[in-house]
Formats: C-alpha cells, sequence, structure tokens
C-alpha cells in the first residue's frame, strides 16, 4: 500500500495525473481560487473575479490576460487547473 502511495504522489508530481478536479474560473470566489490555483494570491483572485462580474465570463485561458495582474507565464501555470463552463448561460425553449 506504502509503494502505491509513493508512486501516485510521484505520478502526480511529475504530471502524469492529476489528483485534483480543474477548478471552474466562471464560479469560484477569490478564496477558492486563491487556494486551488497555484501563483494566484488573494489579490489576484479578486482581480479576476472583479473583471469577471464587470464583463462576464471567460471563455479560454487567453481571455485572462485581459485581467490586471494576469499575464502569459501565470496562464500558462494554471490553464491545465481550470475550466470554463459558464452555468449563468440560459438554455433556450425549443419554438413552439
Amino acid at each position: 500500500m506504502k509503494i502505491i502511495k509513493i508512486a501516485t504522489f510521484l505520478l502526480a508530481t511529475l504530471g502524469f495525473i492529476s489528483t485534483a478536479s480543474a477548478l471552474n474560473i466562471n464560479t469560484a470566489d477569490a478564496p477558492t481560487l486563491s487556494a486551488e490555483l497555484k501563483g494566484i494570491g488573494m489579490t489576484k483572485a479578486e482581480a479576476i473575479v472583479s473583471f469577471r462580474t464587470e464583463h462576464g465570463p471567460f471563455s479560454e485561458p487567453n481571455d485572462l490576460i485581459a485581467v490586471p495582474g494576469i499575464g502569459p507565464k501565470i496562464i500558462e501555470m494554471i490553464q491545465d487547473q481550470i475550466t470554463f463552463e459558464d452555468t449563468n448561460t440560459a438554455v433556450s425553449e425549443p419554438a413552439q
């Protein structure tokens, strides 16, 4: 059992497996973004939430470049840890 835990840790560290699910950048609050995303402190997390509130949901990693304090290096670090599902999109009803 100990060997399996060590192997899982090593594979996760090397990026071969993921031990956590992706975080939805369009629904996560600032404390969650700050706690879960490497390179994102509270100031950047608050900037992401503020920008999202003012401009609407993000649809891809490069959308984050418009957020003050977020640059290409940060995007590269977090892009595999985030998703962009927009839970506020209304589903249209079929025409009658």
